[in-house]
C-alpha cells in the first residue's frame, strides 16, 4: 500500500493518538489539536501536532480542513462525557453531528476517504447476543443520540465515508478504565466496579491495524463495529487486568474487586443501556483482519506500561 497523507483531528485523544502512532510508521501523519495548558505543541520523530481549531467553531472548522491536503481524514474529536452530554445539549451536537458533517463534506471535496468513530450507546441495551451493523439502533441518553445522528451525516454524505462504533477504548494514550483501576488496586485496599454491564473493550493500538486495510479505495464504506473478541462485565474487566498485573510482577495492595450495580452509581444521571456487546464478522469479512481477544490485549498493555523493568534492561 502506497503512503497516505493522513490528517486527524483531536489528535491527543486516546484512540486518535495510538491511530497517528501506529500509522506514521508508513503513512504521513498530521494531527491538529488543541494547545496544551502552556501553549505548546509537542511533536515526535514520527508525527506533528499542530494547534486546531475548536470543531464547535463551524468557520474555524471549514477555515482549518481547507488549509490541508489529505488522503485519510479521521475525526478522532467527540463529546464522549455521557452525563455532560445530557447537561449541554447544544454544545452535544455541535461537535457530535455538525462537526462530523463538516468533515464529511470536505473529505468528499478532496476525493479523500473520512474515518468517524461512534459508540456502542446508540444501542438501547436489549439484545442479549452480540449487535450487528444491521440491527435497529435505540440509544436511550443524549449522548448515543447525538452520535448516531452524526453517524447518519456523515454516511449520507458519500458511499466513500466510514463510520466505525467502538466501545470501553483503552491504551497507552490517555488515561482510561484499566488505568484507573489499577491505580487504586496499588494504592488502597478495596477496588469496585460495576457487575451488571457488558460490553465490548478495545485496545486503540490495535484499532490502527484493524483500519489500515480502509486506506485502499477499493473496500467499501460504510458502518462497522470495531472492538476486540469477547465481552465482559466492567467487574470483569477490572478482574483481568488486576491479574494480569499481578503476574507480571506490578505490586498491588489488593486483587480482589467488589462487585458494584449500576443503580449504586448515584453520579451518573443519564441512562446507560447495559447490553451493548458487538459483533465484529462484517469487518472481518471485508478486511481479513480478526480481533484479537481482550484478554490478550489486556496483557500486552500492562505489560509495556505497568511491567517493571528488569535489571537486566
Amino acid at each position: 500500500m502506497k503512503s497516505q497523507r493522513i490528517l486527524i483531528l483531536g489528535g491527543r485523544g486516546r484512540l486518535a493518538a495510538a491511530l497517528a502512532r501506529e500509522w506514521s510508521r508508513d503513512h504521513e501523519v498530521l494531527c491538529l489539536s488543541r494547545p496544551t495548558p502552556s501553549g505548546s505543541t509537542p511533536s515526535s520523530d514520527r508525527h506533528v501536532i499542530s494547534p486546531g481549531a475548536d470543531v464547535s467553531n463551524v468557520d474555524a472548522l471549514r477555515r482549518t480542513l481547507d488549509e490541508h491536503r489529505f488522503d485519510v481524514l479521521v475525526n478522532g474529536t467527540g463529546m464522549t462525557h455521557v452525563d455532560a452530554c445530557e447537561e449541554r445539549r447544544e454544545e452535544a451536537r455541535a461537535v457530535n453531528v455538525t462537526a462530523p458533517q463538516i468533515m464529511a463534506e470536505a473529505a468528499r471535496r478532496q476525493g479523500a476517504r473520512f474515518l468517524h468513530f461512534s459508540t456502542d450507546y446508540v444501542f438501547d441495551g436489549s439484545k442479549v447476543a452480540p449487535y450487528t451493523e444491521e440491527d435497529p439502533a435505540h440509544p436511550l441518553g443524549w449522548y448515543g443520540r447525538t452520535k448516531l445522528d452524526g453517524e447518519a451525516a456523515v454516511l449520507a454524505d458519500s458511499d466513500q465515508h466510514l463510520v466505525v462504533r467502538v466501545s470501553w477504548v483503552f491504551g497507552p494514550d490517555k488515561p482510561s478504565f484499566v488505568d484507573m483501576i489499577l491505580n487504586r488496586a496499588r494504592t488502597h485496599a478495596r477496588v469496585e466496579a460495576v457487575a451488571d454491564k457488558f460490553s465490548c473493550p478495545t485496545y486503540a493500538p490495535d484499532v490502527a491495524g484493524w483500519l489500515e486495510p480502509f486506506f485502499d479505495p477499493a473496500l467499501p464504506g460504510g458502518l462497522f463495529h470495531a472492538c476486540n473478541a469477547g465481552s465482559c462485565s466492567w467487574k470483569e474487566f477490572a478482574e483481568e487486568a488486576i491479574q494480569q498485573a499481578a503476574v507480571q510482577g506490578v505490586p498491588l495492595t489488593t486483587t480482589r474487586v467488589e462487585p458494584l450495580r449500576m443503580a449504586d452509581i448515584k453520579a451518573f444521571t443519564a441512562p446507560r443501556p447495559v447490553h451493548t456487546v458487538m459483533s465484529t464478522a462484517k469487518l472481518t469479512r471485508v478486511t481479513g483482519r480478526i480481533p484479537r481477544a481482550w484478554q490478550e490485549a489486556v496483557r500486552d498493555y500492562i505489560k509495556v506500561a505497568y511491567a517493571p523493568i528488569s535489571p537486566a534492561d
